[in-house]
């Protein structure tokens, strides 16, 4: 799997910025004007055809590092497939393990948390008079005695009264709200009226207002006509001097000299130019082949870069194999020091566990019951 670094992406920025300088420098040779005036096709074809080698060659390698990519992503979800899958199996041998031999029965104090205790045990209290209800023993407290009933019926019957009150006292909040609601409806009719009488008052102005706009509308109509008519006037006189100008001046008279720039004597109008001489024809020549030689040479560093990549590659997928062993083999000698730890782990539960049932076969049994009585208080 290959890792991108950081002088990776500075190269390949670099590698963009230097393609996006080409092609804007292929924009401005590649004119239609200079294809007229002059230019070499041959030249033009093989950076085409080198171009379009480039691609197909860039496109076959990124196929491939996809392809690599693929069967890598799908060698590590096997794996984490497998690893899952043994975790799992390890789980639940554990789980089988714990259920039937580490069973809550085995434990030595499982008499103190036995969850059937209270159901053998007697009730804390039998009745309100029973002996064993001491002061001390907080087992009998207001409200918990035997006429629980006649009490609960008694404030059954509080709370019904208590209800009808709150009906009663919620009749007479509803029609105070009511007269409240009738003075206010009565107010909002008072408001009603004002608020019409204010709209009438308003549509009278707005009336004014409008008849106002429009005397100024039709005022300001008859002044953009005129100061059209006038613009259009001076538009026309500008555009038979302009003609005339046109006529007389260097581009229909085809004067040699509007060619010359006025930055410099090396630069030239590009709309009034008529061609290059040979010098210039030659430089630009030699030019192109200093550029096929440099294309040439990015070529070959390109080739060797791919070289040292594939290189590294193949060295990251040889460390990658040897550490996956390695873990592998880890994981071997981890699952064979727990199966021994658990063997060990039963033998001494299952020796504990028959010692025990020696000493409870030969004890007596007046005496087992002594020491449970004893332990229970």
């Amino acid at each position: 799997m290959d890792v991108v670094l950081p002088e990776d992406l500075a190269q390949e920025a670099r590698l963009a910025q230097r393609r996006q300088a080409e092609l804007c420098r292929q924009r401005r040779i590649f004119n239609a004007r200079n294809r007229l005036i002059g230019g070499d096709p041959e030249a033009w074809d093989i950076q085409v055809h080198d171009q379009k080698v480039r691609e197909a060659t860039e496109k076959a390698r990124h196929e491939m590092l996809a392809a690599e990519m693929k069967g890598n992503d799908k060698t590590l979800c096997i794996l984490e497939n497998r690893e899952r899958r043994d975790r799992r199996t390890l789980c639940r041998a554990i789980n089988d393990f714990q259920q039937s031999c580490q069973g809550p029965e085995t434990r030595r104090e499982f008499d103190l948390s036995d969850p059937l205790a209270l159901q053998k045990a007697l009730p804390a209290r039998v009745s309100d008079s029973d002996l064993r209800n001491t002061i001390s023993g907080m087992q009998k407290f207001l409200g918990e005695d035997l006429n629980f009933p006649v009490r609960k019926k008694f404030q059954e019957e509080q709370n019904r009264e208590w209800s009808l009150q709150q009906q009663r006292e919620w009749e007479d909040v509803r029609a105070d709200q009511k007269a409240a609601e009738d003075q206010y409806t009565r107010t909002r009719l008072q408001f009603d009226e004002t608020a019409k009488h204010l709209q009438e008052l308003q549509r009278t102005t707005d009336r004014a207002v409008c008849a106002a706009v429009k005397e100024f509308n039709r005022n300001q109509a008859l002044e953009s006509a005129e100061r059209k008519r006038l613009e259009k006037q001076q538009e026309q006189e500008a555009d038979l001097a302009e003609i005339a100008h046109l006529l007389r001046g260097d581009l229909l008279t085809e004067n040699p000299q509007q060619a010359a720039s006025s930055f410099g004597p090396h630069r030239v109008v590009p709309d009034r130019w008529k061609g290059m001489s040979r010098e210039q024809l030659e430089q630009i020549r030699l030019t192109q082949q200093q550029q096929v030689q440099e294309k040439l040479r990015l070529q070959e560093e390109e080739r060797q870069r791919d070289l040292d990549w594939d290189r590294r590659r193949v060295q990251g997928a040889r460390a990658t194999l040897l550490l996956e062993r390695q873990q592998q083999r880890q994981q071997r000698h981890l699952r064979r020091a727990l199966d021994s730890s658990n063997r060990s782990l039963a033998q001494e539960q299952h020796s504990q566990r028959k010692h025990m049932n020696d000493v409870y076969t030969n004890q007596p049994t007046e005496d087992y019951f002594t020491q449970f009585n004893t332990r229970s208080r």
